[in-house]
């Protein structure tokens, strides 16, 4: 992250460890946007519209203020990180809610494969566009070959992918979440970039 972002989380931490409610409010606070749009991405589609992305991340944070005190203690992650893991962990929860709830509404649909839509989302934004019929076709054939090349990559590859081109973070967000520099962040980018690149290119072989 930047040296103004580190410095301000860390101040942010210290005044939360000496009693400053203030202090809690505003690093609790900070990434809810963030957060937002990292939910959105990972909701399936055909449960994203009865799903808020805000009332998951409100349940977040709840969750991580009741929490806030242990991680301020240990600090066993970034702080951000510590953020998306608790929001992940509530998309799964938000889904099942959904699921036992609308049991009947649900089964009428293919189930998903997966509670993270942040697949076929990447794979959607990585396909070129072409609304002609024709066009169409090959752009789902692109879209399968991507998601065919993601799977085979390790997930933190396919993670930095996301926050980058479907939660749309910078640099600086992504080395927050991460814990490392910006510039660890980009190259850790580039090298995704580039797997990614080679397992297209060795389908296509």
């Amino acid at each position: 992250m930047t040296i103004e972002g580190a410095a301000a989380v860390e101040a942010l931490i210290e005044r939360s460890l000496a009693g400053d409610d203030a202090a809690r409010r505003e690093l609790l606070e900070r990434h809810r946007d963030d957060l937002r749009r990292m939910v959105r991405a990972r909701l399936d589609r055909r449960l994203a519209s009865r799903i808020d992305p805000s009332d998951v991340v409100q349940d977040a944070l709840a969750e991580a203020s009741t929490r806030l005190d242990d991680f301020l203690r240990d600090r066993p992650l970034p702080f951000l990180g510590w953020l998306r893991q608790l929001t992940s962990d509530r998309v799964v929860d938000a889904h099942r809610r959904h699921i036992t709830a609308q049991a009947r509404s649900v089964r009428r649909e293919a189930a998903p494969e997966s509670w993270d839509d942040s697949r076929s989302a990447l794979s959607r934004r990585l396909a070129a566009d072409d609304t002609s019929p024709s066009g169409r076709l090959a752009r789902q054939e692109r879209i399968e070959r991507v998601m065919a090349a993601l799977d085979g990559m390790p997930t933190k590859d396919r993670e930095i992918l996301v926050m980058r081109h479907i939660e749309q973070l910078g640099a600086a967000q992504i080395a927050e979440a991460l814990g490392c520099t910006p510039g660890a962040a980009e190259v850790r980018l580039y090298r995704a970039l580039v797997k990614l690149r080679a397992r297209l290119e060795g389908l296509d072989a």
